[in-house]
């Protein structure tokens, strides 16, 4: 068969790349998307022996005729293809294999490619994409599972299917979860609170006491603008909300506004500003405290650490006591595959688009993380739902993950250049924000930093590189799972572990209960790793212990109301910002 490469398999592989373009949307536009485009060809000879040989698999003899064709593919380990009806017809079994066999050869000819790796790292989150799509278990001919419930329900299945897509495309994506099972602060978002604050930006909520008395210093939550803040109030048994109630603080905690046009002005240093300075005051008004303590995740972290650098910088960062960081991007170093899809060429386009006025829509950004894991957050539900006509059951986590936030342009384009792109947000000096130059080394209050190990969002090690960028005392907890599991992990579930050092006094030996100080934080996250102890069950319990002693650990009596005569209760909890869609 000749290696010759071809004007036609070219634009095979050309529209391929098209397909994927249009799944991410604007971060893959024609002018941001030409550099892949223009290597499309790289892999055309493969693809036209490939495809031959994908038509021809139904040949017993076909193992043999494939190059590189492995003696044993082990199908049954990939969830797309271990149920029996893949490995009953020999058809079937052939083509799971040939897929399997064929995907692994051009992921081995990609890294021999001669190219850098960060071209290399990008083809292959676009190679992904493009063998993930072409999956037989995504077709209906090529699905035996599919076929098979097609006969037993007498074609009902594809009718269902039929039903579900209409839907699906009405609504512009696929359907994770019955968004219909969920209503915020009728079954999610329910620990008892009020708003008693609000602007143009964000309501501040403040929650009931659970106690009969509470830590003097409130604490604070600044929750990620691109995505709701009930995930750390999903229900009562696993809130992050509920648990730092039960610990005996008085807890505020941010709700963004969902941006539309009308607030698409709105930069990164309004949301400082207007957000998080005001809930720090509001807050500390409320609460009769001088101080505050601070937690925020993900980019709400990053916007927090910022922040204080700003107080820092201005002389007001005795307001506040502590500052905990989960799952938070400082060091922009390493953003695995999402910072791939953040070029020169993209950010030039969104800042020409948005940066000066405009809305990133939730959608788009759902869209991006989803092609992260396109094999557990894309096809399984286009293959359970549209193939086999199975709805999606109630899932309340799925439930806010559809729940799309939208973000003002040119806060997204600071967050995006000045971190991802050019990362300089971990410079001192690098940024101007609100008027002052930033450097992270002039927040020197007490640091909790939490990582997820498998964190595809979030790298750990680079959520551990936030330890060597912060001026005050730092303390570090790894955890087990990604994104979000790894945060949601409540101590009453007794799931999942957590890695942090063992305790140590002054001298690095080890302490007694009265001196326990937590030693000196290495640079280098594997020697960390290897220095840390596993421990079973959730980090919430060393952040609770840390929480306790930070800002004093006084207590007052709690109150039997909220607010304050200055900041009245406007509504009940969650809130009315919490419940906008995105437009």
């Amino acid at each position: 068969m000749s290696n010759a490469p071809t004007p036609d398999n070219g634009q095979w592989f050309a529209n391929l790349l098209k397909t994927q373009q249009a799944a991410l949307g604007p971060f893959a536009s024609d002018q941001a998307f030409a550099p892949w485009m223009q290597a499309a060809t790289a892999f055309t000879s493969w693809q036209q022996e490939t495809l031959k040989q994908m038509t021809s698999f139904w040949p017993m003899s076909m193992a043999a005729a494939i190059p590189g064709f492995p003696g044993a593919v082990n199908v049954a380990a990939d969830k797309r293809f271990s149920a029996e009806a893949w490995t009953k017809h020999p058809g079937f079994d052939m083509l799971s294999k040939s897929y399997l066999a064929q995907t692994q050869a051009l992921r081995q000819a990609l890294e021999s490619a001669p190219m850098d790796e960060r071209s290399k790292s990008q083809w292959g989150f676009l190679l992904r994409q493009v063998v993930d799509a072409l999956s037989p278990a995504n077709c209906l001919l090529t699905n035996p599972e599919a076929l098979q419930t097609a006969v037993d329900t007498g074609g009902r299945s594809l009718i269902d299917g039929a039903r579900l897509f209409m839907e699906d495309f009405a609504k512009g994506r696929v359907s994770m979860t019955d968004e219909t099972a969920f209503e915020v602060g009728k079954n999610v978002a329910l620990s008892p609170g009020s708003v008693v604050f609000e602007n143009e930006l964000f309501q501040l909520l403040q929650y009931a006491p659970s106690t009969e008395n509470v830590k003097r210093t409130p604490l604070l939550i600044v929750p990620p603008c691109i995505n709701k803040f009930y995930i750390l109030d999903l229900q009562p048994e696993n809130s992050l909300v509920a648990y730092a109630v039960s610990q005996g603080h008085t807890v505020f905690l941010v709700s963004w506004r969902n941006i539309d046009a009308s607030l698409g002005h709105l930069t990164w240093d309004d949301y400082e500003r207007q957000g998080v300075m005001t809930a720090i005051d509001v807050a500390r008004e409320i609460a009769g405290s001088e101080q505050v303590n601070t937690l925020g995740f993900c980019i709400g972290g990053s916007l927090l650490a910022c922040t204080l650098a700003v107080m820092a910088a201005q002389g007001t960062l005795d307001k506040v006591a502590s500052m905990t960081l989960l799952t938070t991007l400082l060091d922009f170093s390493d953003t695995g595959e999402l910072g791939l899809l953040i070029t020169p060429q993209s950010m030039a386009l969104r800042e020409a688009s948005i940066g000066k006025g405009g809305v990133l829509h939730g959608r788009e950004l759902a869209q991006m993380f989803a092609a992260l894991r396109a094999n557990d957050l894309i096809w399984p539900y286009v293959v359970n739902g549209y193939l086999q006509g199975k709805a999606p059951p109630p899932f309340d986590l799925l439930y806010w993950n559809a729940d799309d936030s939208n973000l003002s342009g040119p806060m997204a384009c600071f967050f995006m250049g000045q971190g991802y792109l050019k990362n300089k947000i971990r410079e001192p000096g690098g940024t101007v924000q609100c008027g002052v130059p930033v450097d992270l080394r002039q927040v020197t209050v007490p640091a909790f930093l939490y990582a997820s190990r498998e964190d595809h969002i979030v790298p750990w090690k680079s959520a551990y590189a936030s330890t060597q960028l912060l001026g005050g005392p730092r303390t570090f907890v790894l955890g087990a799972s990604g994104h979000i599991a790894g945060v949601i992990n409540p101590p009453a579930k007794k799931k999942r572990s957590y890695w942090e050092l063992p305790p140590a006094d002054a001298d690095g030996a080890a302490a007694s209960p009265e001196t326990e100080l937590q030693p000196a934080l290495d640079p280098d996250p594997e020697h960390w790793f290897k220095q840390a102890q596993q421990y079973p069950g959730s980090w919430w319990t060393p952040w609770s212990e840390w929480l306790a002693q930070q800002g004093g650990d006084d207590e007052v009596p709690a109150r039997k109301t909220l607010g304050s005569k200055k900041h009245k209760p406007i509504e009940p909890a969650p809130g009315r910002y919490v419940k906008a869609k995105a437009t």
